[in-house]
């Protein structure tokens, strides 16, 4: 381009540099999905996302005006003006010189095409739903540049595209609004279930709380809502601040009913260990005693307390548990060895008891009492001469000779009803009773039969039936007192 023809600028409209330079750049998909990118994926323990991510733009395919279309909206001369032809009137665009008209018509079309391609890009992007953030202005932009008529092609079709998109975006921002505001709510739901279960876990009695589980579920639940805060959208001042003064409410409240309850437990552990290590030290005194008896009981009296008292701490209350039972073990271990050189002293006594004891079982059945008893008389005179039998053999050999004393005393019991004066007198009157009424049914039942009466025949006999069968049993009883 020489210096002469860049002057002519002013009469003849700009000139660019270059016909390429000018030509805007149209994104690929690539680029538009970088600009505008998904939402990342949600922190662990945040909200669920409000929102689906938005569909990516694809870009329209690149549009190319004909010049024979192009031609029906200009006007080229022979310099290379160029003029937009817009319902009869003629607007001055530019000058491309040294060029043919074809060349200097396709370079304004391809200016068309560029603003024609940025307003169906745009379409695009309302189409799918992108964010409207920057439309108004980028719509603005290319009303702009078609408003100043520097391009071929039909314009006017672009106005009413525009005019149209103008709408679309206004619906689409209207949308966006609704949406905001319902993932706002829920955003608040969400944000408002997380201190209401804060304030329900802050609310419950300490001396029922499991501490370790709602610890773990508070620190959950902040940990949510510091992931809703950062990932989450905005819920107006007044919201947040609300909530969240109600939520540090909460954490306030259960860790001071955290920090009261375990120092209150600190209190009873360190109480209840010192109550056991009184027992301990009552236990170690007696450790060494070799009165076996009362000292046994003390033991089992020490034991008593013990199970009464609380428990300490696990760790404490099993460290105190092993020093008590190992007072006892020694104790009790002391007294196993000195019952051991005991019972070794009474094993020979066991097997003098052992023949006693069969000799004592010769006894049964008892057939002759009074040999019996004298016989058991014997037997236990020597009994106690043989003196004691070692601890384990104690139980079984009592119970083998009472047994025998049992069997003799039952005998004893057996005669003497046998033979008790006031038992037999009171047999023999029943006797006679009996004996008499059986007489006065029989002269009951003769009557009868000589009346013909039949009722009366069958009552006596049946009465007479029953008296003949007590007197054959009270009779059986007198034989065995005689």
């Amino acid at each position: 381009m020489t210096d002469s023809q860049k002057s002519d600028e002013t009469a003849s409209g700009p000139v660019p540099e270059t016909p390429e330079t000018l030509r805007p750049a149209v994104p690929s998909p690539a680029a538009l999905a970088a600009r505008h990118p998904a939402p990342a994926a949600p922190a662990p323990g945040s909200p669920a996302p409000a929102a689906a991510p938005k569909p990516a733009v694809v870009a329209p395919p690149v549009r190319s005006t004909s010049l024979e279309e192009a031609a029906r909206f200009a006007r080229v001369e022979e310099d290379g003006h160029v003029f937009l032809i817009v319902d009869g009137e003629e607007f001055p665009v530019g000058q491309y010189p040294d060029a043919s008209r074809d060349e200097a018509l396709a370079y304004f079309v391809r200016k068309y095409d560029d603003v024609a391609a940025q307003l169906a890009l745009l379409q695009a992007r309302v189409q799918a739903k992108a964010p409207t953030t920057d439309m108004h202005k980028t719509l603005k932009h290319i009303a702009e540049q078609v408003a100043e008529r520097k391009m071929v092609g039909d314009v006017r079709a672009l106005d009413a595209q525009i005019e149209a998109l103008g709408a679309s975006i206004k619906e689409a921002e209207a949308a966006e609004r609704a949406e905001a505001e319902a993932v706002k709510e829920r955003e608040l739901a969400a944000r408002e279930a997380i201190v209401a279960e804060a304030e329900e876990i802050a609310a419950k009695d300490p001396a029922t709380t499991q501490w370790k589980t709602s610890s773990n579920r508070m620190n959950e639940l902040f940990e949510a809502w510091k992931a809703a805060q950062k990932n989450g959208p905005r819920l107006g001042r007044g919201n947040e601040d609300s909530l969240w003064k109600r939520f540090r409410s909460a954490r306030t409240v259960f860790d001071r009913h955290r920090r009261a309850y375990f120092s209150q437990l600190d209190s009873e552990n360190t109480a209840a260990k010192r109550a056991k290590e009184a027992l301990i030290a009552r236990a170690e005194e007696l450790a060494t005693s070799t009165d076996w008896g009362n000292t046994a009981a003390e033991y089992r009296q020490l034991m008593d307390e013990w199970k009464a008292s609380k428990r300490a701490s696990r760790k404490d209350d099993d460290a105190l548990w092993a020093r008590f039972r190992a007072a006892q073990d020694t104790f009790f271990a002391a007294r196993q060895a000195a019952n051991e050189v005991i019972d070794e002293e009474f094993a020979a006594n066991l097997i003098v008891k052992e023949e006693l004891l069969k000799e004592a079982q010769g006894i049964l059945p008892v057939r002759d009492l009074t040999a019996a008893r004298k016989a058991l008389n014997s037997i236990r005179d020597r009994w106690e001469e043989a003196g004691k039998v070692p601890r384990a053999d104690m139980g079984r050999m009592e119970a083998g000779i009472r047994k025998i004393e049992e069997a003799v005393k039952a005998a004893e019991d057996e005669h003497w009803q046998k033979s008790n004066p006031e038992t037999k007198a009171r047999t023999n009157s029943a006797l006679s009773q009996l004996e008499a009424t059986i007489a006065s049914l029989e002269e009951d039942l003769a009557a009868a039969e000589k009346n013909g009466n039949t009722k009366k025949i069958a009552d006596a006999r049946e009465a007479l039936e029953a008296r003949q069968q007590w007197l054959a049993m009270l009779q059986k009883s007198a034989e065995d007192f005689s």
